[in-house]
C-alpha cells in the first residue's frame, strides 16, 4: 500500500525511480558492506518492477502472443482434420472477434479439464473437457471465458504475472523494448493464462459478458447453465479436483446463486432450455 501510495504522488514513474534510488542511496551510507549489498539487490528489484509498470499495451500484447505460442509448441495442438478441431471449428463458424478482439480457437488433446481464453483474443480448449461437454455446454464455456477477455479480467491477470515475475528475474521495459523472457518464465506466464482465478464479482461480470456474447453470434445462452449445473454435478458425484472447477468455483460459495441468476435471466430473455445431449 505504501508503495502505491508513493506511485501516486508522483506524476511521472521516473520521478519516482529517482526517488527509490536516492532512498535506497541514503540508506546504503549508515550500513555495513553486508547490508547494502542486500539493499542493493533490494534497489534492483524495485528499479525493475517500476519499468515493468510502465509496460505499453503493445509491449504487453508481445508478451501475451510470446507466452501463448510457447504453449502451443509445447502442448499437442491437434491438427485441423481431427475430430476435435472439425468440432470445434463448427461450434465457432461464424464468430471471428469479440468487440474487435480477433479470436482464434485450438484445441489442445490433454487430459486435464480446462480452457481459458487469451487477452489477445487466443482460445485454447481442452480436448477432456469436449468429452464431457455437449455443444451447448461447450460453448456456454468458451463464451464465459471470452467474458472474461472482454472486461479485461484475463489482461490483469497477465499483468500481475508480470509484476510478480518482475520481482524475481527482472521481466521489463529497456528502451522502448520489451525484455526477452526465458523458457521459464514463459512457461510460468503460460500456467498463469490457464490457472487464472477470479473473484466473485469478475466471475458474475464474466456470466454476464459471455452471456450477452453468446446471444451476439446467435447461440443459446442456457448452455452457461447447463455447463455449469454438469461441472458442479461432476464435482459432487466423484469428488474430483477438476482444475476447472478449482478455477471457478472453489472460492465462490455462491454458484448455485450464479446458476440461479443466469436460469432467470434466460427465461426473462425467451430462450428455451434445449435438451442435454450426449458429448460428441
Amino acid at each position: 500500500r505504501l508503495l502505491i501510495k508513493v506511485i501516486k504522488n508522483f506524476i511521472t514513474m521516473r520521478k519516482f525511480s529517482v526517488y527509490i534510488f536516492t532512498l535506497v542511496c541514503c540508506l546504503a551510507t549508515a550500513m555495513p558492506v553486508g547490508a547494502q549489498l542486500n539493499l542493493k539487490k533490494l534497489g534492483n528489484a524495485v528499479a525493475k518492477t517500476a519499468q515493468a509498470v510502465t509496460l505499453t499495451d503493445a509491449q504487453m500484447a508481445a508478451y501475451v502472443k510470446e507466452s501463448v505460442d510457447w504453449m502451443d509448441k509445447n502442448n499437442p495442438v491437434l491438427p485441423e482434420d481431427n475430430p476435435y478441431t472439425v468440432r470445434l471449428r463448427k461450434l465457432t463458424e461464424g464468430i471471428t472477434d469479440a468487440d474487435g478482439i480477433p479470436l482464434n480457437f485450438k484445441v489442445y488433446h490433454v487430459i486435464d479439464i480446462n480452457a481459458f481464453a487469451c487477452p489477445d483474443g487466443s482460445v485454447r480448449v481442452f480436448s477432456s473437457l469436449m468429452d464431457i461437454m455437449d455443444d451447448d455446454e461447450l460453448m456456454g464455456i468458451i463464451g464465459h471465458e471470452i467474458g472474461h477477455v472482454l472486461k479485461h479480467h484475463s489482461k490483469k491477470a497477465f499483468r500481475t504475472a508480470l509484476l510478480t515475475d518482475a520481482l524475481k528475474d527482472g521481466v521489463s521495459s529497456t528502451g522502448g523494448v520489451a525484455a526477452a523472457l526465458s523458457d521459464s518464465q514463459l512457461g510460468d506466464l503460460g500456467a498463469s493464462l490457464v490457472n487464472s482465478k477470479f473473484s466473485q464479482s469478475q466471475e458474475k461480470e464474466a456470466d454476464d459478458c459471455g452471456y450477452d456474447f453468446l446471444v451476439k453470434n446467435g447461440r443459446n445462452p442456457w448452455g452457461m447453465v447447463m455447463a455449469f449445473e454438469k461441472m458442479s454435478q461432476l464435482e459432487q458425484k466423484s469428488g474430483a479436483k477438476m482444475s476447472y472447477i478449482q478455477k471457478m468455483f472453489s472460492s465462490h460459495p455462491e454458484t448455485k446463486d450464479r446458476i440461479k441468476r443466469m436460469s432467470q435471466r434466460a427465461t426473462k430473455d425467451g430462450y428455451q432450455r434445449p435438451e442435454a445431449k450426449p458429448a460428441e
